[in-house]
């Protein structure tokens, strides 16, 4: 079986040819790509402390293509306050996130990604689930670790029944 010393050998070649700025930009983007993660699944769990360690100490957020009104400057307790309040009675919160693309500079890493977020609960009607489908444009900054200071989501549509937990 050959299969496997020429899989080792290919990989061995990738990491050579890979100049040491190419590898620390693969880590970068891994790392940030990780903490957008954190954010939805930290979110769908519900685990308020761990979501504000995510963001940096104030944050360009802009939820208005859902919500209108304007861009605010929050405190990561401001945003995840509002976000408790606004899920609090959801049985299940579900976001999956993708199609990531990365630019890291000396600004910090820009993410831009796909979003679906399911919303469920039970209800009487059997309209139990509301679906928010958009994207994101969410810039981190390197301090101790990557944070996020700026957030913001861009409304395609959303189907289902909006008055869900309310």
């Amino acid at each position: 079986m050959i299969r496997k010393p020429l899989f080792f050998l290919l990989a061995l070649i990738l990491v050579v040819s890979c100049s040491g700025k190419d590898l620390q930009e693969l880590k970068a983007k891994d790392e940030v790509i990780t903490k957008v993660n954190k954010l939805f699944i930290y979110t769908d769990s519900r685990d308020w402390k761990n979501v504000q360690k995510l963001f940096d100490k104030k944050v360009a957020f802009d939820m208005t293509s859902l919500a209108g009104g304007t861009p605010a400057e929050l405190k990561p307790e401001q945003i995840t306050s509002s976000w408790e309040s606004g899920l609090k009675n959801l049985k299940v919160i579900h976001h999956q996130a993708g199609n990531y693309i990365v630019t890291i500079s000396s600004a910090g890493a820009d993410v831009f990604c796909y979003g679906t977020a399911v919303h469920y609960l039970p209800d009487k009607s059997g309209r139990n689930t509301r679906i928010f489908v958009g994207s994101y444009n969410i810039h981190l900054v390197k301090k101790e670790s990557w944070v996020i200071d700026r957030f913001r989501y861009n409304s395609k549509f959303v189907e289902g029944n909006l008055d869900l937990g309310k």
